[in-house]
């Protein structure tokens, strides 16, 4: 076993990784940018080495600076946890020619399983099943042979980028195009590949565990049917679809996927699946690294992948056979995302002004998060992962839903109260699942109405905080509760804005102590937690200001009519594409804003005249900042 590894990642799963290193005696390394230097996983490694800025480019993904720090620090080995440069080939190459040992599989397996075009040459011709489909330079041809509906995908890469879905041949060459220019953009490689489009299909992958000696198993399976815009965020472990003779037929096939390129480390073999009938199976792809899922494979069959990837890498065989891998239980996992369910899930950021991370029998929490972590919007929105376990599906569903209510992230906007009611949805309960699922749901799910009771909370925060202190004699004036010398009391009221503004006047009762407080509204008692102008119940949280009707009145009139244009979510401008005195259309592409992988267009409410630009490209904005003025375009008779 290695004395020293560096942990060439961030967030949870660096902090996940740094577990299994303590408890195994191995000397930790952590790697942080500038923005992550206050870290929960810097902070709890052996040590930790400044690699650069805050932009990922310069750090996290500069192999330069990451085999220097391994260097400094003595390390043996890196271990890349998932995303940055855990699927890069160069980076696994260069670190077997700096001496250092990669804890995962090979340069030369990275790459062919990198490329799909050449990993689903290789898996079929290994006996593994593959969706019908063609490839570059007979794209289109293969396209109309295979008839719609037909999946356009990148040959380099994931997550959803450059896919494109065609039902209509008509407008094929068009999509081709598209999908073209976003493979190119995300990957730099516009290759693509044609598969045949399976309607409702679920997506079901095979953990693969394979040593340097020639053994291969596999842990069986993983249910990533709920699926929204091809990012997964429910994952379970076993998948309710398939019976023992289809896991047996899968476990095997991926196990022959991981034997066809020279397979070493753990692994994901992904599967589409009919939901009609999954003893048609078919390759998708093969993830070669640890996948975000793997706790719940860990809690059904026991093991620790982390630990198994370090004793594979130092050379160890495994120490169990296929028939010594057993199933027990169930498990679920849910992805906390930094994104704002209301606003179409646009990435959200703040500071943890308040965290409680649900723990205890049968619950998991994976986390990089503490409080007062700044979660900005350079790297990935994912902040944590909460996980159920249970002897049976219903117990760890139910589990999971309560978990996720005991979830407390004030200061940042997350998914989970959404989770928690997409868990509660009875096609999920039922187990009645497809990658589709999700957005034929999803305004089911999401409220942007916001309850009296958050309001009666907010109303009770501040009124708590005006009462007068200390004891003696007590002015009435000073007592918030709308007494009047010789007149009808006039209960104070409260100009807020979570949403649209209101003036909220109290009518309920209310106890305010510590982080907590709970109103009663009509014999209904609602208790909730709170950090600053934050307040949470149940996984959903609401930011409750303080507005100023005034400042507001006068802003408009300022304007005289004009639409303030604002960021839609805290990020940085990329694009700047008008100038003050600008003429523009209504709908016209003014602004690019840019945060956690993902950009938003910023566009003209209407035909006008750009009256103020108040950023430039490399401004780092806040949520609702102003970027622009459209002053509207006078209409001649």
């Amino acid at each position: 076993m290695f004395d020293t590894v560096l942990v060439a990642n961030r967030g949870e799963i660096a902090v996940r990784v740094i577990r299994t290193l303590r408890e195994l005696g191995v000397r930790s390394v952590a790697v942080f940018s500038d923005a992550d230097a206050q870290a929960r996983h810097v902070r709890e490694a052996d040590t930790a080495v400044r690699i650069g800025p805050a932009p990922a480019a310069e750090s996290y993904l500069s192999v330069e600076r990451l085999l220097e720090a391994a260097a400094r620090t003595g390390a043996q080995a890196v271990h890349p946890g998932y995303g940055f440069l855990a699927e890069n080939a160069a980076f696994a190459r260069a670190c077997e020619e700096a001496g250092l040992v990669f804890i995962g599989p090979s340069a030369d397996a990275i790459a062919l399983m990198g490329d799909k075009i050449r990993a689903k040459e290789t898996v079929e011709a290994a006996g593994v099943p593959v969706v019908p489909g063609g490839r570059d330079p007979e794209l289109a041809k293969a396209a109309r042979t295979l008839g719609p509906p037909v999946l356009l995908k990148p040959s380099a890469g994931g997550g959803g980028k450059g896919m494109r879905l065609v039902r209509d041949l008509t407008v094929l060459d068009e999509e081709i195009a598209a999908a073209r220019r976003e493979a190119r953009a995300s990957f730099g490689d516009d290759t693509l590949l044609v598969e045949r489009w399976i309607d409702r299909p679920r997506h079901i992958e095979i953990q693969v565990l394979a040593d340097g000696h020639g053994n291969v198993v596999h842990l069986g399976e993983r249910e990533c049917s709920l699926q929204r815009r091809h990012q997964k965020i429910i994952e379970e472990a076993p998948s309710v679809l398939l019976d023992e003779a289809t896991r047996a037929a899968m476990g095997e096939a991926a196990v022959q996927a991981a034997r066809s390129c020279g397979y070493r480390g753990a692994g994901t073999v992904e599967f589409i699946v009919p939901g009609g009938d999954p003893s048609q199976y078919y390759f998708m792809e093969m993830n070669t690294r640890l996948q975000v899922e793997h706790p719940v494979t860990e809690l059904v069959t026991g093991l620790d992948l982390v630990e198994w990837q370090l004793r594979v890498a130092a050379g160890e065989p495994l120490g169990f056979t296929q028939d010594e891998v057993t199933l027990t239980g169930h498990a679920v996992e849910a992805r906390i995302c930094a994104e704002d369910p209301a606003r179409g899930f646009l990435p959200s950021g703040g500071t943890v002004l308040l965290l409680d991370e649900p723990a205890g029998d049968g619950v998991r929490t994976d986390s990089g998060l503490s409080e007062g972590t700044e979660v900005g919007s350079l790297y990935d929105p994912m902040l944590s992962k909460v996980i159920a376990y249970g002897p049976d599906r219903a117990t760890a569903l139910r589990r999971l839903r309560a978990a996720l209510a005991e979830t407390v992230t004030l200061g940042v906007q997350t998914n989970a109260g959404f989770l928690r009611r997409l868990l509660g949805h009875p096609a999920v309960v039922a187990g009645e699942l497809d990658t589709g699922l999700v957005e034929r749901v999803v305004a089911d799910l999401v409220s942007t109405d916001v309850p009296e009771e958050v309001y009666e909370a907010a109303a009770a925060v501040r009124l708590e905080a005006l009462k007068p202190t200390g004891e003696g004699w007590t002015d009435p004036f000073s007592v918030p509760n709308g007494w009047r010398l010789g007149g009808t009391p006039k209960p104070p009221s409260f100009h807020l804005k979570a949403q649209d503004p209101v003036t909220y006047t109290p009518r309920g009762t209310a106890t305010v102590s510590g982080d907590t407080v709970a109103v009663t509204l009509d014999g209904l008692r609602h208790t909730f937690r709170r950090a600053g102008d934050w307040i949470g119940r149940d996984g959903d949280a609401w930011q409750v200001r303080d507005h100023d009707p005034v400042a507001d009145s006068l802003s408009q009139a300022a304007h005289a009519g004009a639409d303030s244009l604002t960021a839609p979510m805290p990020g940085t401008v990329t694009v700047v594409k008008v100038a003050v005195g600008d003429e523009v259309t209504a709908g016209q592409s003014l602004l690019v804003v840019e945060a956690m992988k993902m950009e938003h267009v910023v566009s003209a409410p209407h035909a006008g005249t750009v009256a103020e630009l108040d950023v430039t490209p490399g401004s780092t904005v806040a949520m609702d900042q102003v970027l622009a003025v459209i002053a509207p375009k006078e209409e001649t008779e």
